[in-house]
């Protein structure tokens, strides 16, 4: 669900110029804190059906073994909330509160129960790519930046990345661009803009930005907004979808 915010470590090697290389602080442990709105748009046999989702989680990661080549990375998801109207009906889950799950979640947030405090390590290279991970959800899912570029960087630098997934039997095509819009010895300022398309007659955009400290190397930030449209085959009948949503990320 959640995962690892893509770590940068920033050298200044221009007046004005940044090169990003992965190289978090060894030994210490932060927090991520993510939090999600989604509203649901869907269009069956005529009638219009509105659902919306709130997914709030926190997850730690300690980096236990930092070279200038790889750098190993301990994390785990502390706590996951999630929220779900539809219908007039509230669905809760909390896995600080579990007393509090709606009775119709039980069958959805078992495998949430199943990965929430469980240790995974993910290993690093020097550019941010994955050398290793047993659960690559844990490592990749939700991060603001993916993949750092192999050049220095000034304001009005871009570059981009190209990622393909498969979620739930659908692949799903992504393609970012970032763009440097102010550098400074506290932070480093990313637009981010992006489409995605796929199978199920899925398109959408991604429009955000993120906050770099130069400092401690880490996304500190990060904020995005999804539009996506896709077709639902189900039971015979081709359901028309939209989902719009905001996500917001906060490492400390």
């Amino acid at each position: 669900m959640l995962v690892l915010v893509a770590l940068a470590t920033l050298s200044f090697t221009a007046k004005d110029g940044v090169t990003l290389r992965l190289k978090p602080q060894q030994g210490k442990t932060y927090t991520i804190t993510s939090k999600a709105n989604m509203m649901n748009v869907m269009e069956v046999q005529g009638q219009t059906m509105n659902q919306q989702q709130k997914l709030e989680s926190r997850q730690s990661f300690t980096a236990t073994n930092v070279t200038d080549n790889e750098s190993l990375i301990e994390t785990q998801i502390e706590a996951v909330k999630l929220s779900i109207s539809q219908m007039g009906m509230k669905l809760e889950y909390d896995s600080e509160h579990p007393e509090k799950t709606s009775p119709m979640l039980a069958g959805q947030t078992a495998a949430m129960d199943k990965v929430i405090k469980k240790m995974e390590t993910v290993k690093y290279d020097a550019m941010g790519n994955i050398i290793d991970s047993l659960n690559l959800e844990m490592s990749q899912l939700g991060a603001a930046i993916t993949r750092l570029p192999e050049e220095e960087l000034s304001v009005g630098s871009t570059w981009n990345f190209n990622q393909t997934q498969s979620v739930s039997g659908t692949e799903i095509i992504a393609k970012m661009t970032y763009t440097v819009t102010a550098i400074s010895k506290k932070s480093v300022d990313v637009n981010i803009s992006g489409t995605v398309e796929g199978s199920n007659e899925i398109s959408g955009t991604y429009e955000g930005t993120a906050s770099i400290n130069p400092q401690t190397g880490l996304v500190m930030n990060s904020s995005t907004k999804s539009n996506i449209s896709m077709t639902i085959n189900e039971q015979g009948m081709s359901i028309p979808m939209t989902m719009v949503g905001n996500t917001t990320i906060e490492v400390k």
